[in-house]
Parts: structure tokens; C-alpha cells; sequence
């Protein structure tokens, strides 16, 4: 008994099609997820990987079986017969990948919106009062009946070839970024030279930065730990040694060190001098 092309046709794409949905959400490549945008991130990952195993299998696999099934025999001496004008052929081919592309367009449309990066030059979320008061010297507490985000501002500053971090809070200037976790942390970034990338693996997070146009990123680190800061942008002969390191304390740790490298303050010098 022979089983009808249509049905064996059918069978075998829901093989295929939960094959990959199998692979998409079992088999994870990306590194660790280290803040809350990376879950956001991951998600998109997973439909690409699963859309781009079941188009790359079934290709594969279609194309493996048309050079064995339809081989040319030691016998055949003339050309093949010439099929055309299957319509129905044609609709599916051309219909299939607009729709993907389509939703593939939209949903990467929402996740970036959603991570913040429709903001001009910027990721972030907050409104720009809330980023005035922020950098302007508040950075918790409230002001009038309103309640200001506990957001830690940091300013980097990107050269040829490295990155400094400098808390406007404690005057800390460092080479490594230390930050607390499940904190909001804002970074606002400058370049001194060329466009260099502040990009974080873990945090899922790039951004460039652009000579005489302040960018800034917002994330919020959820895993202790050290992760490493690459310069994703092409920018000079040691361009692949620019790199830092992002260092994710616990609360209290991270206020251990930022307490041991701030500077005093004015006052607490002037009040130490009348004591």
C-alpha cells in the first residue's frame, strides 16, 4: 500500500515543524543572562533559532532528497521533461516567507521597543524630569509628593583604547564598571575620539557611542558576577584589546566598595577641621 504524497507531505512538515520548535526552546546558545532585559532578548532568540532550524532542515533535507530521488540513471541520455505553471507551487513558496518575514519583522519591532531602544540615541525608560533630577544630583529619596527612582547615574567616558567609569555621587573614577544588582543603573556615555560599542553579552545589551552626541543605556544587573565589557565598533589598530569588566556585587558589597574609593566630601572636610 502506498501512502498518498499529500499525507506523507503533511506528515513529515509537523515532524518538521515541532522538531524545530523542540531544538528552538531545548538547545540554548547564548551565554548567561545577567539583567532583566536578557530574558526580553532571549525570547526573540529562540523564535529566530526555531524558525531558522525548520527552514534550514527542511531545505537541507528537500535538497538531499531531489539529487537521490531524481539523479540522472546510466541509461538516460536526453534532457529531463520540462515541467512549469504549477500555481499552487508558486502561492505557497511566495506566500510562506512574506508571512514569516513579516512576523519576524513585527515581533523584533515589539522586543525592541519593549528593551527601550525606540528612545533617540538611548535605552532607556525613564521620563526626562525623572533623568534631570537624576543628574542633577539626586539620585534617591523624593521631591515634593513625587518619589524619585533609586537610580545609580554613572558616567563612561569611551577612548582609544578603553573604557572609564566615573560616580558623580562619591567622585570614583575606575577601569571597571562595579554596580549593585536588581538596582537601576544608568549609564550616561561619551566619546573622546571615534564611535566605539559599549556592549555587555550577559546584560544582552549594545549601544554605540558616538563622538559629540551623549548616549545613554539603562539596565538593571540580576546575577552577581563578573562579565566581561567588549567594544563591539571598529575603531583603530587595537580595537580587539579594548576591553573592561562589569563587576555585579550584592547590595552591601557593592556600598563596601563604593564607601573604601569615595572621595570625602567638602563638607566632611570643613566639619573635621572645626572638630
Amino acid at each position: 500500500m502506498q501512502i498518498p504524497s499529500a499525507i506523507l507531505t503533511l506528515v513529515l512538515g509537523m515532524a518538521l515543524v515541532l522538531g524545530g520548535l523542540w531544538i528552538g526552546q531545548t538547545i540554548n546558545l547564548l551565554p548567561i543572562d545577567a539583567s532583566i532585559n536578557a530574558p526580553i532578548y532571549d525570547e526573540l532568540f529562540k523564535v529566530l533559532f526555531t524558525i531558522g532550524t525548520i527552514l534550514f532542515v527542511g531545505i537541507t533535507g528537500l535538497l538531499i532528497f531531489s539529487l537521490i530521488r531524481f539523479r540522472r540513471r546510466s541509461d538516460q541520455i536526453g534532457d529531463g521533461v520540462a515541467i512549469e505553471g504549477n500555481l499552487p507551487l508558486e502561492i505557497f513558496w511566495t506566500a510562506v516567507p512574506a508571512i514569516v518575514v513579516l512576523f519576524v519583522g513585527l515581533y523584533s519591532y515589539d522586543i525592541y521597543d519593549r528593551m527601550g531602544g525606540m528612545v533617540p540615541l538611548a535605552h532607556d525608560h525613564m521620563g526626562g524630569m525623572q533623568e534631570e533630577r537624576i543628574w542633577g544630583g539626586i539620585s534617591s529619596g523624593s521631591v515634593g509628593s513625587e518619589m524619585v527612582p533609586d537610580v545609580l547615574p554613572i558616567e563612561v567616558t569611551a577612548m582609544q583604547f578603553a573604557f572609564l567609569f566615573h560616580y558623580p555621587d562619591g567622585d570614583i573614577t575606575a577601569g571597571e564598571l562595579h554596580v549593585p544588582a536588581d538596582r537601576p543603573i544608568t549609564l550616561r556615555m561619551e566619546s573622546k575620539d571615534v564611535i566605539h560599542a559599549f556592549w555587555v553579552p550577559e546584560f544582552r545589551l549594545k549601544q554605540d557611542i558616538i563622538p559629540g552626541q551623549p548616549t545613554q543605556l539603562s539596565f538593571t544587573a540580576t546575577r552577581p558576577g563578573r562579565y566581561p565589557i567588549v567594544c563591539a565598533e571598529l575603531c583603530g589598530p587595537y580595537h580587539g584589546g579594548m576591553r573592561s569588566t562589569v563587576v555585579v556585587d550584592e547590595a552591601d558589597e557593592w556600598q563596601t566598595w563604593f564607601s573604601s574609593n569615595a572621595k570625602p566630601t567638602p563638607t566632611t572636610d570643613a566639619t573635621v577641621a572645626n572638630t
